[in-house]
């Protein structure tokens, strides 16, 4: 099937979502999303959104502590128009339905690793899922916008699916919409559109244990690779310190940084607080001191966890403040308010990604990127809490405000031919491809995790190449399937991840390596 439509979307979180609604008064909008509406990254947010609201705190302060986080690589102008951008976007949330905490009328601000002052809003302790409820609410009530389920992009649509000979040094390279496989039929279909936005999220899934769904397994990073645009800080993969640990499931459960933030501390195996040792802000520190912190106190210790002591905080202030914690940890036996959560770090958020301009442009003509799957500027080496889905409101609205004007002058481009699957067979060994991605998650989690050196660096690459070289043979005489695109997005995104901490020769951030020091 072929559709077109003046502004196609692939993702449906909250940059995906935002952008969607700020254009579907100019023109046709379409949002492919891989699997059900809400299942994405967003919904999993648990601990809110950063925004300078009152006079107690400022752009300043919020600006200062952001380029902290980012250890010297944030790009200051990003960092002052997103943070200063945040109020006006926090209002249009509102305005679409979305709920923030409040007492006594005004809201209710958390504080995080990070943060000099309270300026986290949230809902409860499962904000992501309330954005992803309201936005979606005003979604489905918008006559111009029509959301298509259980649609997994395949490539973006560019001169090459002309005929056209394209390389990384290739000119004005350009986006005509992408191809999809339809959940349903089984079908790629090709979609059309003037501008398209990716909002794919992460790549959590290249690691073992992460706090991302089974679904982010970085799509949008993969095709516009594949596609010969820009991809840079890929090194950047933050590991969240406190994801709950229990084995026999995945995604792991977070523990949101808030909980910390109210006064709950990091203890090692015997029940100590161990974070005066690496840093001074103890268990607010930011996230990539306190992961490598607790990655070494369970190295020194021979243990599989450590533990969050949440016992301070009170009762009812954690039955009240962090009611969904409480009822995942009484779920394997852990009551909060006497048990301390034993906790290990776990993949959690890509600061890299796909390059983007202010606007939110790639250097693929008329393909804008948005939220966790592009790299902005604004998280440098290492993203400040609750930054991320601030981040994806502010570069949703620059992405349509240019989108808006660029459909004016950008046409269709009827010349794409349809998907080929001709001489393509069904492969029908998915051993195959459920033990290739077991091998990548663990390959990059030995090698490639926390904490790095050269020679895993380079043990990584070398196996890396072998899998890239098994699986793309694979896909090359099969018919396509979800689990081998994404196995071959996977494999993309984890080449990308080594190759650019191989390149990287000073610790900054999220990328340390034992070789640096």
């Amino acid at each position: 099937m072929r559709y077109t439509v003046d502004f196609l979307v692939v993702g449906s979180g909250i940059a995906g979502l935002s952008f969607a609604l700020k254009v579907a008064p100019y023109g046709k909008v379409c949002i492919l999303t891989k699997s059900g509406a809400s299942e994405g990254s967003t919904k999993y947010a648990q601990g809110g959104i950063a925004a300078v609201m009152y006079d107690s705190d400022s752009f300043d302060k919020h600006i200062q502590d952001t380029l902290v986080a980012g250890d010297g690589i944030c790009d200051r102008e990003v960092v002052e128009m997103t943070i200063r951008e945040a109020p006006d976007r926090i209002r249009e949330l509102v305005r679409y339905g979305v709920n923030f905490d409040k007492e006594g009328g005004r809201f209710d601000l958390h504080r995080e690793g990070g943060h000099s002052e309270f300026r986290i809003l949230h809902h409860k302790d499962n904000t992501g899922e309330e954005i992803e409820r309201g936005l979606l609410q005003a979604i489905r009530e918008h006559p111009n916008i029509e959301l298509k389920e259980n649609q997994f992009a395949i490539d973006i649509i560019t001169q090459h699916h002309l005929g056209q000979r394209v390389t990384k040094h290739t000119p004005d390279i350009e986006c005509y919409g992408v191809y999809a496989l339809n959940g349903d039929t089984h079908m790629v279909d090709t979609y059309l559109a003037k501008v398209t936005l990716l909002a794919t999220g992460g790549v959590g899934n290249v690691y073992t244990t992460t706090t991302n769904p089974v679904i982010a397994t970085g799509d949008g990073v993969a095709m516009v690779h594949r596609a010969r645009g820009v991809v840079k800080d890929m090194e950047f993969a933050q590991f969240h310190p406190t994801s709950l640990y229990n084995p026999t499931e995945r995604p792991a459960f977070l523990i949101t940084e808030a909980l910390r933030g109210a006064g709950a501390v990091l203890k090692d195996c015997k029940g100590n607080e161990f974070m005066q040792k690496y840093d001074e802000r103890l268990s607010l520190a930011p996230r990539d001191i306190v992961a490598r912190a607790i990655d070494k106190e369970m190295k020194i210790a021979g243990a599989e966890h450590l533990y969050l002591d949440a016992r301070g905080i009170g009762k009812q202030a954690l039955i009240n403040g962090f009611p969904t914690i409480y009822a995942k940890c009484l779920e394997i036996g852990i009551n909060i308010t006497k048990d301390m959560i034993p906790i290990r770090p776990a993949a959690h958020y890509q600061c890299g990604g796909i390059a983007v301009d202010k606007k939110g442009e790639s250097s693929i003509h008329n393909l804008f990127a948005a939220g966790e799957c592009s790299c902005t500027g604004l998280h440098g080496g290492n993203r400040l809490a609750s930054n991320s889905l601030l981040e994806a409101v502010v570069y949703a609205h620059n992405s349509a405000v240019e989108a808006v004007e660029r459909i004016k002058s950008v046409d269709i481009c009827t010349q794409v031919p349809d998907w080929n699957a001709e001489g393509m067979v069904f492969n029908e060994e998915m051993v195959l491809i459920t033990q290739t991605r077991k091998e990548l998650q663990e390959i990059m989690s030995n090698y490639v995790g926390i904490v790095r050196s050269d020679l895993r660096l380079r043990r990584a690459f070398d196996r890396l190449n072998l899998i890239f070289r098994e699986t793309d043979d694979l896909y090359n005489r099969s018919v396509i399937t979800e689990e081998l695109s994404e196995l071959r997005n996977l494999i993309a995104c984890a080449y990308l991840i080594t190759k650019q901490a191989m390149a990287r020769r000073e610790n900054k951030g999220l990328h340390y390596s034992i070789d640096l020091i």
